[in-house]
């Protein structure tokens, strides 16, 4: 091989080995921004570019939302683009002009800084001096992290706390069984469907149909059937974090034919078990 030839080579597999990673840049201006502080797309743009370039990025894309409010994400088109892309590891890292540019909202700011820490995708704001390429920069992220891991439990508790008080004032929290229907967030008997919930449990009780034969009878699958069959919300009475109470709704099942039915299941149960 010609001097020249392994001169090339080198040069090539050294461009490589120093690819530089690539920065997508996300800028936002309103109109109102605009007239009130003086940004401008383009001016954010030349500064984040600069700045990556100086970091030592490559930038693989810039993604413009013009005239949009920074309240609502899902009315941001290139945000959610950006997201998108970030989510298939596109690009390693994302500059932003300033935090507001990104979101209003801090709840959204937090929540979306975790999901790129969980991407692997470092976030730059330039103006904040927010950046989680460096030690300190690490820092902020975990600290971002923290809160959004601090708004999940709140968000949790809180709709635990309101389950829990839905379900002991007797409301229903998972969507109404076969032979019921909502009507103004409360359950009411559906009266096309609850004669069917009655025929399919006199129908098991009083015969010897087998669980499969019934099932394909009601163009149900097995274990749907066994989910109508020990179902205690037919008995008026709502569950919730393995604790039952007395509902607001009507029962449309008398209590001897519900047990009598749950007494024939765990019987063919433990037949089923000794075979």
């Amino acid at each position: 091989m010609s001097t020249l030839s392994t001169q090339k080579k080198h040069s090539s597999n050294e461009s490589e080995d120093f690819k530089k990673p690539l920065a997508a840049i996300y800028i936002r201006v309103s109109t109102e921004d605009q007239a009130l502080h003086g940004y401008s797309l383009a001016g954010q743009e030349n500064a984040l570019k600069n700045y990556a370039k100086a970091l030592g990025y490559d930038i693989f894309e810039v993604y413009r939302d013009e005239g949009k409010s920074a309240k609502d994400i899902k009315k941001r088109p290139a945000l959610l683009k950006l997201l998108s892309d970030a989510e298939n590891k596109s690009f390693s890292a994302i500059f932003i002009y300033k935090l507001d540019r990104f979101s209003r909202s801090l709840k959204d700011l937090i929540l979306t800084i975790d999901k790129l820490k969980e991407w692997g995708i470092d976030f730059i704001s330039l103006q904040d001096r927010i950046e989680t390429a460096s030690a300190s920069g690490k820092l902020m992220f975990h600290i971002i992290s923290a809160f959004a891991e601090f708004e999940r439990n709140i968000i949790g508790e809180r709709t635990t706390f309101g389950m829990n008080r839905k379900t002991q004032e007797g409301g229903i929290v998972t969507k109404p069984p076969l032979g019921y229907i909502m009507v103004n967030k409360e359950l009411k008997a559906d009266p096309q469907k609850e004669g069917l919930i009655q025929a399919i449990f006199e129908e098991f009780y009083h015969t010897n149909i087998s669980l499969n034969k019934l099932a394909k009878k009601h163009n149900l699958t097995v274990n749907g059937l066994k989910k109508i069959l020990k179902n205690r919300t037919y008995l008026g009475e709502v569950k919730f974090a393995g604790e039952t109470r007395k509902g607001i709704h009507q029962s449309i099942l008398r209590e001897i034919l519900f047990d009598e039915v749950q007494k024939k299941l765990a019987s063919r149960s433990k037949i089923f078990k000794h075979r």
